[in-house]
């Protein structure tokens, strides 16, 4: 069975590294973008099976992200789980996230999570 893709759209190099070995550990493949990416862009080329997007990226609003996404009929369907240390769940939710982690979280919790938007397609 062919691996799951999760692409990664995250500013801290160090969680970046830490949930490429999680997410490897667990099965995925990984792609994992740089702080500035085009995401939507990264998206239409890797087609992954779910975006774990931050909400503050270093010069971007994971936010506008996602409602670009959700706005373009090629990248509409995407699965998208959202992370950030504020509160944000409602406001991600509600703009067509799949899911929504505060972090910082419990790497069962992002497995489970992703598996669950992924099964959801």
């Amino acid at each position: 069975m062919a691996k799951s893709k999760v692409l990664l759209a995250e500013d801290d190099s160090t969680m970046v590294s830490l949930l490429k070995t999680l997410l490897k550990l667990e099965g995925f493949d990984v792609v994992a973008l740089s702080a500035d990416a085009d995401v939507p862009a990264a998206v239409r080329h890797e087609k992954p099976d779910v975006l774990l997007l931050d909400v503050h990226l270093l010069h971007q609003s994971g936010l506008s992200i996602l409602e670009s996404l959700r706005s373009s009929e090629d990248t509409s369907n995407v699965r998208v789980v959202m992370s950030s240390g504020a509160n944000v769940r409602d406001e991600c939710m509600t703009r067509g996230a799949n899911g929504f982690l505060m972090k910082p979280y419990m790497p069962e919790d992002l497995i489970k999570m992703l598996k669950q938007a992924i099964k959801s397609a």
